[in-house]
């Protein structure tokens, strides 16, 4: 039987199994960004932001505490599985969309134990590479799934546009079938079948499922410290803004949905060359922590510009700032591992991913209930048009004016502010010691 068989897949193992699983899976979510701002808006017609908050939270928590567990458990029963279940439950709700909003958005936050497909990702990659080009391999992948995102929202809205959401969401769900059917007959197991082995039946500790474990270790050294606050501290607003920033344009500041898609395209594409070229540059000339001093600087602007703003120019003005200030968390990733010894990189790299995860969790509840508190509801605004709208910027201003459209914006910014004179004390280049190193 084909079960049988130890050589399944199309090949040896690569980065390029890993890239094309990534890129289907991400292209698949990209295309539903303007039809999951339709049924958003239709299934929560009160407090949109609120819920909206709410299902990304919970999808985020559970996101970080799962985790742990299942790279453990894919250390012991290989990775090929683990990457098919991660993308299966992913991509489950995705179906949902038009036959039934509210499973679908239920799916949503409970999918979030399983949506970890990036860890699984960069275990598998780890397993075919070596240590001195996995950073490289790393590189890649991330650059992949920027890609993804590019492209697939622009492609999206143009379809929801000429022929409608249920089309977008037929493409979208063809094409999971497709990512997981490229896993279950292309990809071949990356974790050797000796070390699978030697580890089977091997009981998962609870420490290696613990997702908090990396994170009390954080206080062992003052300078990692430093870098974890520095990362809580400018990640959460990230990761609320990720959340509801796509909503926020759409209701507030009334972009069309091809104006949101090509919004996502310009500033995607902006950061990816901030993220290689500028990021080259600024490295090389103005040293890790000046660089990353610099992005949050950025991102403080790029804030502060979005809470502020009322017009359209000013997020495609803030737009392009946030492209820029991309740069932090790559510059932060450099800086941390210069601040631990050889054999401490997973550990310290674990604990910026835990804060990352925690993030992903609090943040977007952050937002939703900040929108809430401020009284920043859809149910004010015009009803979302089902018109073949594709004009490049919209025709209108916002519906209403407020001294601050976007509260939650601004208090990002004064989080990073903070953020920010925390990195100011950050040690540049530090060699730690042996004799500091030993020491508890």
């Amino acid at each position: 039987m084909l079960c049988r068989n130890p050589q399944q897949g199309i090949g040896r193992p690569s980065v390029y199994h890993a890239v094309v699983v990534i890129f289907l899976e991400f292209f698949a979510w990209g295309l539903l960004t303007t039809p999951m701002l339709t049924v958003l808006h239709e299934t929560f017609p009160q407090h949109t932001f609120l819920m909206n908050g709410l299902i990304q939270g919970v999808k985020g928590l559970l996101s970080f505490m799962s985790a742990p567990l299942i790279g453990a458990l894919s250390d012991v029963w290989g990775r090929r599985s683990f990457l098919l279940i991660t993308v299966f439950f992913t991509c489950a709700p995705i179906p949902l969309m038009r036959l039934s909003p509210w499973w679908y958005f239920a799916m949503i936050s409970m999918s979030g134990a399983f949506s970890v497909t990036f860890s699984v990702i960069f275990a598998y990659v780890a397993d075919v590479t070596d240590e001195r080009e996995r950073s490289t391999a790393y590189g890649l992948v991330s650059a992949t799934f920027a890609a993804s995102l590019v492209t697939s929202p622009a492609i999206g809205a143009y379809l929801s546009a000429w022929y409608g959401d249920n089309l977008v969401v037929l493409l979208a769900t063809l094409i999971a079938l497709a990512d997981i059917c490229f896993i279950l007959l292309a990809v071949p197991e990356s974790l050797p079948e000796k070390m699978r082995l030697n580890t089977w039946g091997t009981p998962i500790s609870w420490e290696q499922a613990d997702p908090f474990a990396s994170l009390r270790k954080v206080g062992q050294d003052s300078t990692v410290l430093l870098i974890c606050i520095t990362v809580f501290l400018s990640y959460l607003p990230e990761a609320g803004q990720y959340s509801s920033f796509f909503l926020y344009l759409r209701q507030v500041v009334n972009f069309s949905s091809t104006t949101i898609a090509v919004f996502i395209g310009v500033v995607g594409i902006l950061s990816i060359v901030a993220q290689t070229l500028f990021l080259t540059l600024l490295m090389r000339y103005l040293g890790n922590k000046n660089t990353v001093l610099l992005g949050l600087g950025f991102q403080i602007l790029q804030l502060a510009w979005y809470g502020f703003g009322s017009e359209p120019w000013m997020m495609w003005a803030a737009g392009a700032v946030a492209a820029v200030s991309s740069i932090t968390f790559p510059a932060v990733s450099a800086l941390v591992s210069q601040s631990a010894d050889p054999d401490k990189q997973g550990v310290v790299q674990g604990m910026i991913t835990g804060i990352r995860g925690l993030c992903n969790g609090l943040g977007p509840a952050l937002y939703g209930f900040i929108f809430f508190l401020f009284n920043v509801e859809l149910n004010t605004m015009d009803p979302i048009q089902g018109e073949y709208n594709i004009d490049p910027l919209p025709l209108h201003s916002p519906t209403e004016q407020a001294l601050i459209p976007g509260p939650p914006f601004l208090l990002g910014a004064c989080t990073v502010v903070i953020a920010f004179l925390v990195a100011l004390f950050i040690p540049e280049k530090t060699s730690c010691s042996s004799s500091d190193c030993g020491a508890n």
